[in-house]
């Protein structure tokens, strides 16, 4: 174990920067058939999901007709009253590792997953491999934990510590004008029971940050939610958004994230 620690980092110390930044590139991504998507939503709403506790407030059955965004463990929600959204997307390869079944299980009308899980993803039904940029997460690049975001996610899709990070670039990018962030609830607690392997967290109970128990439940990884970053990345969303004219609002029910101006999530649809 130890001989297969130092082999990583002996590779990750002489890589060079634009593999470590952009590993994906190796793999091929869909540059065309995203280009395509372009402002293919323009000007319309969107709702992107958080997966917090608060999610549970929320009626998702008035998304039926409208475009949402979901992540990662969604389908628990669908296992439990049917929600599906419009565009489904994976990041995090721990979330990809412990989930691999169900999320090729789960359909949506735009599957959206970094380049590196072609070999992960079976069914490549409405499915879109983008280029991800690591270089957020990597100590030796010049932008180490500096937020940035792509305006062409068909060239390429920063990451910035949160998957809602990948879905505020594509909502840019698709062409929606505002943006409506529900089960934001941003704030952690780390249970003292975790198993702690650098920045990687192994739970042994269920979880207590999520909508669903079996989100992050025993024997599922996940990673330091480092939610100063998170917030860094935030600021430079919601800058990109305003500078175009468009506007990010945060619908979740309580919750810390005050950065975006509060709407009331129900106050949005017509009765």
């Amino acid at each position: 174990m130890m001989k297969m620690k130092k082999l990583k980092s002996f590779f990750k110390r002489n890589l060079p920067l634009w593999y470590l930044d952009q590993p994906g590139i190796i793999f091929g991504y869909d540059k065309g058939k995203i280009k395509k998507l372009q402002n293919k939503f323009e000007g319309q709403r969107c709702f992107i999901l958080g997966n917090g506790p608060s999610l549970n407030n929320m009626d998702l059955g008035l998304l039926k007709n409208e475009f949402s965004f979901a992540v990662n463990g969604i389908f628990y929600k669908t296992d439990e009253m049917g929600y599906k959204p419009s565009f489904y997307v994976v990041e995090d390869g721990a979330v990809m590792r412990d989930n691999k079944k169900r999320i090729n299980e789960f359909k949506s009308d735009y599957n959206f997953f970094p380049s590196i899980y072609k070999k992960d993803i079976h069914n490549r039904e409405n499915t879109y491999f983008f280029n991800m940029d690591r270089s957020f997460y990597e100590k030796r690049s010049p932008y180490f934990e500096i937020p940035r975001f792509s305006v062409d996610c068909s060239q390429k899709i920063y990451c910035g510590q949160s998957v809602t990070i990948v879905n505020l670039q594509l909502a840019y990018f698709l062409g929606f004008s505002e943006v409506y962030l529900i089960g934001m609830d941003f704030n952690y607690e780390i249970p003292a029971s975790l198993k702690i392997d650098g920045h990687v967290f192994e739970s042994t109970e269920d979880d207590v940050n999520h909508f669903h128990p079996d989100y992050f439940g025993k024997g599922k990884k996940w990673h330091d939610p480092k939610l100063h970053n998170v917030l860094k990345s935030y600021k430079m969303a919601k800058l990109m958004f305003e500078i175009d004219g468009r506007h990010i609002y945060n619908a979740t029910d309580g919750g810390k994230l005050d950065l975006f101006d509060r709407v009331d999530y129900n106050s949005l649809f017509s009765k």
